[in-house]
């Protein structure tokens, strides 16, 4: 089990991380006696209270967060707050929601630091939404400014690209759509999300490479690069941790260092790194 000791005896980046770097994607699970996991969950992690989030970016380097509220908490968004208003001013977060919840409960979500919803489209996660509870939370959230993040399997890019492209508001894809970076950049689920980042309002995260590739993550590289050159500012970069139904144990570490390997221009980096995440999720 990872805890905040655990980041002691781990290496640092090779990458100074510059000042306001954030993750825009991460996540905390439980404790449970305190937020229990949902019942009818597909997975239960292993803890990974906000403690052990703080202690590894305070390893990396990391200034800035935005927490995504994943499947085995469902809709109780409650560990993802807490861990907000342990520092409010540089922590973000996504909800899941359904359609029980009521204006009051968005105006708390808001409150609390929540800038858009996220859902999973990822079959092992149990699949696509309900597509009419789907668009009934799209319309609750277009008047307050959100977004909305989309995790797709790599075949369902082409099928679900013209409902993509019908979104009334910028939409965020987790982990370079989960197109297996071994199919190279011509593979047509590739193909078909780069097109989808030309879009004005889509918005992509050059995260997840050791969910589409295995150490040292090479094959990853000139997927993330080609997202990077596409993006035009609008290129989101997270840890995943703690990297919930691994494949191995990832370092992350070794994620920080590829960075500057698919945006070798400081440039880019800045932008990737600072700027997007500042825009979207509105941190000074």
């Amino acid at each position: 089990m990872i805890t905040p000791e655990t980041f002691k005896t781990r290496r640092k980046p090779r990458l100074k991380l510059p000042p306001g770097a954030c993750d825009a994607h991460c996540h905390v699970f439980g404790p449970p006696p305190r937020f229990p996991y949902a019942p009818n969950r597909r997975y239960t992690p292993e803890d990974a209270p906000k403690e052990t989030l703080a202690a590894l970016h305070k390893h990396l380097g990391i200034e800035r967060t935005v927490i995504v509220q994943a499947s085995c908490h469902a809709t109780d968004n409650s560990a993802m707050l807490d861990a907000i208003a342990a520092n409010p001013k540089n922590t973000r977060g996504v909800a899941i929601v359904d359609d029980s919840f009521t204006d009051a409960d968005y105006a708390k979500l808001h409150d609390g630091g929540v800038r858009g919803v996220r859902f999973n489209f990822v079959k092992h996660l149990g699949g696509a939404p309900d597509p009419g509870v789907f668009n009934r939370v799209l319309d609750r959230i277009k008047g307050i400014g959100w977004h909305v993040v989309l995790h797709l399997d790599a075949p369902d890019i082409i099928p679900l690209s013209a409902m993509i492209r019908g979104l009334p508001l910028p939409f965020v894809i987790d982990h370079m759509g989960r197109v297996p970076a071994a199919g190279g950049l011509d593979q047509p689920a590739f193909r078909a999300l780069l097109e989808l980042v030309l879009l004005e309002n889509c918005w992509i995260k050059v995260s997840g490479s050791e969910r589409i590739a295995m150490p040292p993550y090479k094959e990853a590289i000139p997927l993330a690069a080609a997202l990077v050159k596409a993006g035009d500012g609008r290129v989101l970069w997270g840890t995943d941790f703690p990297h919930p139904n691994p494949t191995h144990e990832a370092d992350e570490a070794d994620l920080v260092d590829l960075v500057p390997q698919f945006a070798p221009d400081a440039a880019d980096r800045q932008r990737v790194l600072v700027e997007n995440p500042a825009r979207l999720y509105g941190f000074n």
